[in-house]
């Protein structure tokens, strides 16, 4: 059982419902931030002070104001808690939905779990709960395919970015003007033929319209 447990959301009515299922499931030695950056200073200092956390609780995005600080957002904090060298268990709860955004945390930072913020999440976030506990990875049902074979492919970041152009109506000539404007490369027409030639045989997509509405449907844009 948890006994000690970081909350991460800037949202007060979501850290009551959190406190909320922690307390349904026995945990009542929890503590909560409002930044990432504060967040992360508590894991230290507790990891420092041998009372270590075994869980965490985030979300992803966090709305900007007067606070300044190195960590803005929960993927980063998620990074910088891995880097540190912190095995916790970390539970993403958000209402973002991307699949790719999804699967690099668990592939990249292994997270535990992935709960969509919803309808359904309050019980969501239990069974997530009690399922890291038994040593299994908990991912909401909208995104439960994350991990499935077809969304395993090699997919980069530069890859999405060509789709989401072409999703607007830009022409692989237009994409390749773009591209040189933001020096970013390969930007020659024939590198971006060719690699949207690929992604359409990964996806089995008939064509570039095809592949787009692939890609939408998988949340990976």
């Amino acid at each position: 059982m948890f006994k000690k447990v970081l909350i991460v959301d800037d949202y007060d009515v979501v850290n009551e419902g959190v406190l909320a299922v922690l307390k349904s499931k026995g945990v009542f030695n929890v503590e909560k931030a409002q930044y990432c950056d504060e967040a992360f200073l508590k894991l230290k200092k507790a990891d420092q002070d041998q009372d270590p956390f075994d869980l965490m609780i985030t979300d992803l995005s966090f709305k900007v104001d007067f606070h300044e600080g190195d960590i803005l957002s929960g993927d980063e904090l998620v990074i910088a808690v891995r880097d540190y060298g912190l095995k916790l268990p970390i539970i993403v709860y958000s209402m973002e939905n991307r699949l790719q955004r999804v699967r690099s945390l668990v592939n990249k930072y292994n997270i535990n779990a992935y709960v969509c913020k919803g309808r359904r999440s309050s019980s969501e976030l239990g069974q997530a709960i009690s399922e890291i506990q038994d040593n299994k990875l908990f991912l909401s049902p909208q995104v439960e395919h994350a991990l499935s074979p077809h969304t395993s492919l090699e997919i980069k970041d530069y890859d999405i970015n060509l789709i989401k152009y072409l999703s607007l109506g830009l022409s692989q000539n237009d994409i390749s003007k773009l591209l040189e404007e933001k020096n970013i490369s390969p930007r020659s027409l024939s590198s971006i033929e060719k690699r949207l030639n690929k992604l359409k045989d990964d996806f089995k997509a008939k064509n570039a319209t095809h592949l787009v509405a692939i890609v939408k449907d998988l949340g990976l844009i």
